[in-house]
Order: structure tokens, then C-alpha cells, then sequence
């Protein structure tokens, strides 16, 4: 695209400034999931370009990274990776390693499982990969983009559009009902005023996703009328709202029953199978981590086998 068009780009839905990006056509103007309306900005292939431009976190290279969605040729395999990834953190005078040169990557699609006992680094190596926190040293790449100093508006798109996410603990507002919830995504990313042109495909979709979970008929309901299987359920619509591209799930199951942990795996194993969904599932159950399509093994913040 010329200089021309791409200042010919006005601010996002999202209030990012576009004007220095240059945007691809998309393919799917009905979004992943068919619904209309709800599709994210397109990106463009991965530019490469020197070291010191990418390393400006101000970089037009590194703030078109949070739209990207490869439209060309044959797509990548590598969805989401850590290159040699250091992460410690301070008590005091005292610094604790918790990730020692880390080397993870998911393809598209896949299904993969971090496994390990407590304290080895597995959920600080997910906060990473969902840029909720930066490593010391190494790369968090998605799509083959760095994005580990993508600036920080770009970050909140990532986790808003591209990277849905699920907590052993659910985090859902308390106040709201269970399709308030869902929605809440939606009038984050989008505003008051962008939320409310677009409510009607938003509600529509995050009615979609709670049919999907089995919660069709709980959408008035809040979270204390939930079970904790219910809950999770909840969460899990809650992070497709937005039609994620991967999925990152810490712990999903730790909260709850073998029953209605059994439940939840199911649901995540039929959208990675069904929608091809790619998924990232921190665990420290065995019999739950050999559900996925492969396991990672961290000890003492070092992968000992994938």
C-alpha cells in the first residue's frame, strides 16, 4: 500500500491510531465464526527490517503487530512461541529465577499442555505469552511478530481481539449477569458509543457462545446463582466472544471437581477439534495434561521435554 492510503486510514474501533499501518484486504468479511460485523482489523506479513527499528517500541513495524493476521500465501504453522526466554523476579535484595531460557512454540490448531510442579514458572511462562508481563530477556513472538515490546495499547488489543484467556478462578464481575459478562470484552474493546452501534451482533454472539458452553438458559443469571462448573463455563464464552486466535487457559480445571473438570475438557477439546482453535492450557494434573494434542515438561523454569 502507498503513503497515501495508509494515511488514509482513520483511528480503529479501538482508539489506536492506524494511520501508519498498512492494512491487507481481509479474506472473510463475516468474521472466524460467521457472525457478521465482528471481524478484527487484517494485518499485513511480517516486515524485515533491522534490529534497531524493531527495537523502538514507538516503531510503525511493532504497532501494526497487534492487528496482524497473516493474508498471504501459505500461512506460518507457528502461532505463539518464546525464544530463549529469561524471566526473575525481586524480593528485596534478593532475585528469584523463574524462567531460565525457555524455547515453547504452538502451532496453528494445536492443542498443547505446560505441565509441571508448583513454583517451576508455568504460569509466569502464560503471562508472557499473553504479554500481561515482559521477559528480561528473549522474544514473545505471535504470527512470527515480536510482541513482547509491542507498545502498550497495542498489547490490550492482542488480549482484547486475538488472545482469549481463562482463569482457574473465573474473575467474573459479580454484579453482571452471566451475558453481561460476556459481553464485557466487547464494550471494553469497543466503547460506549462503538458498543452500542454494533449491541445487537454483539449480543447475538455472546448468546452463540453460551449455547455452546451449555448456558443458554442461565443468560440472566449471576455469578453467585452459578456453580463453579457453570462459572468456568461462563469464562470460557467469555473468552471466544471476541473470536479469539488462540486460546490460553491457566489451570482451567484446578478449581473444580473431576466431574465437571472432565466437562470443561471436553468443551475445550471439541473447539480445538471442531473450530480449530489453538490452545495453551497450563496444568499440574497428568491425567489432564494428556488430553492435549502434546505436553510440555517445565522444571525448575527449564522445558525437560515437549
Amino acid at each position: 500500500m502507498n503513503d497515501q492510503n495508509s494515511k488514509s486510514a482513520s483511528n480503529g474501533p479501538h482508539g489506536l491510531n492506524l494511520s501508519e499501518m498498512q492494512l491487507a484486504p481481509r479474506s472473510n468479511t463475516r468474521g472466524e465464526f460467521g457472525s457478521p460485523g465482528l471481524d478484527r482489523p487484517p494485518l499485513v506479513p511480517p516486515v524485515h527490517r533491522p534490529h534497531r527499528e524493531l527495537a523502538s517500541p514507538h516503531s510503525p513495524v511493532l504497532q501494526q503487530l497487534a492487528f496482524s493476521q497473516l493474508q498471504y500465501g501459505t500461512a506460518a504453522a507457528e502461532m505463539l512461541a518464546a525464544h530463549y526466554v529469561r524471566k526473575s523476579y525481586r524480593k528485596g535484595a534478593i532475585v528469584i529465577p523463574v524462567l531460565q531460557g525457555v524455547e515453547f512454540s504452538v502451532n496453528e490448531g494445536e492443542f498443547v499442555s505446560i505441565i509441571g510442579p508448583s513454583g517451576c514458572g508455568k504460569t509466569t511462562l502464560l503471562h508472557l505469552l499473553a504479554t500481561l508481563d515482559a521477559p528480561d530477556s528473549g522474544e514473545i513472538c505471535f504470527e512470527r511478530h515480536r510482541i513482547d515490546n509491542v507498545p502498550s495499547a497495542g498489547r490490550d488489543i492482542l488480549r482484547n481481539k486475538y488472545f482469549g484467556m481463562i482463569f482457574q478462578f473465573y474473575h467474573l464481575l459479580p454484579e453482571l449477569t452471566t451475558l453481561e459478562n460476556v459481553l464485557a470484552p466487547a464494550m471494553i474493546g469497543e466503547g460506549v458509543l462503538g458498543y452500542l452501534r454494533r449491541r445487537g451482533a454483539y449480543r447475538e454472539r455472546a448468546r452463540e457462545m453460551l449455547e455452546l458452553v451449555g448456558l443458554g438458559h442461565r443468560l440472566r443469571h449471576k455469578p453467585r446463582e452459578l456453580s463453579g462448573g457453570e462459572m468456568q463455563r461462563t469464562a470460557i464464552a467469555r473468552a471466544l466472544v471476541a473470536s479469539p486466535r488462540v486460546l490460553l487457559a491457566d489451570e482451567p480445571t484446578g478449581n473444580l471437581d473431576k466431574h465437571t473438570g472432565d466437562e470443561i475438557m471436553d468443551i475445550l477439546r471439541r473447539l480445538n477439534r471442531e473450530q480449530n482453535l489453538t490452545i495453551v492450557m497450563v496444568t499440574h494434573d497428568g491425567r489432564i495434561a494428556a488430553q492435549a494434542d502434546r505436553t510440555v515438561t517445565l522444571v525448575d523454569g527449564r522445558v525437560v521435554a515437549a
